[in-house]
């Protein structure tokens, strides 16, 4: 049975027979008969049919949540006995919202020195997908916001506060100041993230809680765009704090902390909501929680 609900969990995701029979490795007469039998083993119609996908019944919703828990536990037992015979070894797919993508290495270079047979994926992906990918299999965990938007079920380890600075170039309004206000960096043309992405939202939200508004003459998924475009003297950016010391702006960018206020929003890892978790996850959760713990002893 294990078979027909990854085709069902595959059928839920991609809304599209052919393109779920491509995702599982078969062909899409041996998806639909799979989800056939699956449907006359439970009793119910768990799609609803036409010429094309038409959606999940009712049932099928329900059926749905049933077969990411056992499909979720199934491949933890094969994991966890794989990994008491050759120990923890394998990929770990995670993807993380932009803003955190800097950070990832303190995470992973750690647990690769401990367990040197694990390999990593790692996808920048906004909050909403980060998300989505954790809920459909398609990565082991995330690291998103964990305060700002709702996150549904998840197990989560709280890594650092996430503050904020205008990063400009020196020459520029306010490059000289110790700090500046929301309202004040309203005036400056500013190079943003997509409002797709949380961070752009948070800035978004802070910005109207000050009173003003912001029409940023460029905006980008990508921070390395941002990056390219305050170098140039031009532009400026408002961006997190351990984003920006990564990086490591020095003469001609300032980092320059926002106040007024002094806002903060949590990042943390996140993966689904099951116990026993995989080796490779519950490894990564504990390597989690010793990160969390070095960022605030350097606090």
């Amino acid at each position: 049975m294990i078979d027909k609900l990854e085709f069902f969990i595959a059928l839920a995701k991609e809304e599209h027979f052919g393109r779920a029979a491509e995702a599982c490795g078969v062909t899409q007469p041996t998806l639909s008969a799979g989800i056939k039998q699956l449907e006359g083993q439970l009793g119910v119609m768990l799609v609803n049919r036409g010429s094309r996908f038409q959606g999940l019944t009712p049932e099928g919703k329900q059926v749905l949540v049933w077969a990411r828990r056992i499909v979720g536990d199934s491949r933890t037992m094969r994991e966890e006995m794989r990994a008491a015979r050759y120990g923890l070894s394998g990929r770990i797919r995670i993807a993380a919202i932009p803003t955190a993508l800097a950070m990832v290495a303190r995470l992973t270079t750690p647990f690769r020195d401990k367990h040197p047979g694990v390999t990593f994926s790692v996808l920048s992906r906004t909050s909403i997908e980060v998300l989505s990918l954790l809920g459909n299999f398609d990565v082991d965990a995330g690291i998103t916001y964990l305060d700002n938007e709702p996150l549904g079920r998840v197990t989560s380890v709280p890594l650092y506060d996430e503050r904020y600075q205008l990063i400009t170039a020196i020459g520029n309004p306010y490059s000289d100041r110790d700090k500046v206000t929301w309202s004040e960096i309203s005036q400056l043309p500013l190079c943003l993230l997509t409002p797709d992405m949380q961070n752009r939202r948070i800035i978004d939200q802070h910005l109207a809680e000050a009173g003003v508004q912001v029409r940023p003459t460029l905006e980008s998924n990508s921070m390395i765009v941002l990056f390219s475009h305050i170098r140039t003297g031009k532009w400026s950016s408002i961006m997190p704090l351990n984003l920006a010391e990564t990086f490591g702006f020095s003469e001609p960018i300032r980092a320059i902390p926002i106040v007024e206020p002094d806002a903060s929003h949590t990042v943390g890892l996140v993966a689904a909501p099951r116990e026993p978790h995989t080796p490779l996850v519950q490894a990564l959760l504990d390597e989690a929680m010793a990160l969390a713990d070095d960022f605030r002893a350097h606090r």
